[in-house]
């Protein structure tokens, strides 16, 4: 069922986009109101509409309906964790892993003592500088 709407819903984007295409523009009427003395712009003379334009409408609110509805669709297979033919699930996360069971490490081991600094002063006493 989902298959045959998205194929369908294909098909209507396709021929929204090739009746789109074969429109007359309609620029010049919008040029000529600066200077000219067309009333096409508001829809004067222009009479009724095209049959390109009933038919762009129409699919344009089929496209919009079909959209509509393939996001609720796909909205409720999220929610009941099912996943529609010829698509993947999420895989679930994979789980941390846990801390080692051993015992505590201990701190290190002081390091050895301090040697004298060359100048015969015990570290951390103040020694003259040159002045």
């Amino acid at each position: 069922m989902t298959v045959a709407l998205y194929t369908i819903h294909i098909i209507v984007a396709l021929f929204l986009i090739l009746v789109i295409l074969l429109q007359q523009g309609k620029g010049s009427d919008l040029g000529a109101a600066f200077g000219g003395a067309s009333s096409t712009v508001f829809g004067g003379a222009s009479g009724r509409q095209s049959f390109l334009v009933k038919v762009t409408v129409g699919l344009g609110v089929v496209f919009v309906l079909l959209s509509l509805g393939l996001s609720w669709r796909a909205s409720q297979i999220r929610k009941q964790g099912l996943a529609p033919a010829g698509t993947t699930q999420q895989l679930p996360s994979p789980a941390l892993p846990s801390a080692p069971s051993g015992p505590a490490p201990s701190a290190p081991a002081p390091s050895a003592p301090v040697s004298p600094s060359p100048g015969g002063a015990e570290p951390g006493s103040k020694t003259p500088g040159p002045q």
